[in-house]
């Protein structure tokens, strides 16, 4: 994702594969159908969480928002050097405040526009400790 090679046409061949194998399943009983219903649920909440991270991966802060946003911040810092004309000290301090929040803020929005790469990513730890090593996968049995 963060090399915006996903997209929501290529298939998680994986899990669409162990959705098919669970609904060709034949249940024996209700447990069985049972677990084979919260299986396919568990594998349709997995696929679309794949297509919410892929839908996220490829947004990003637009030059219109960064336009507004900046035209907002401009309109700000004018109207408060206005407001606070007859003191130069005291313009200064609520310009220079409102001028660090701003550029603070879109530091902010800049760093998570691309949530899945630079400095400040989501690292998919959480998604590889759920997938079974294979190391914990192939057991060697003592001779």
């Amino acid at each position: 994702m963060a090399h915006e090679r996903l997209t929501l046409a290529s298939l998680s061949t994986h899990l669409v594969e162990a959705q098919r194998l669970t609904v060709l399943m034949k249940p024996q009983d209700e447990s069985q159908r049972t677990a084979q219903r919260e299986i396919v649920a568990a594998l349709h909440r997995a696929l679309d969480a794949r297509r919410q991270r892929i839908i996220i991966s490829q947004s990003e802060v637009g030059p219109v928002k960064w336009a507004a946003i900046l035209l907002m911040g401009l309109c700000a810092l004018i109207a408060i050097a206005i407001v606070h004309s007859d003191n130069r000290l005291t313009c200064a301090i609520a310009v220079g405040l409102f001028a660090t929040g701003f550029a603070l803020s879109s530091l902010l929005i800049a760093a998570y526009s691309r949530p899945f790469t630079g400095e400040i990513s989501v690292k998919p730890e959480l998604l590889q400790d759920v997938v079974p090593s294979e190391a914990a996968t192939s057991h060697t049995t003592p001779e």
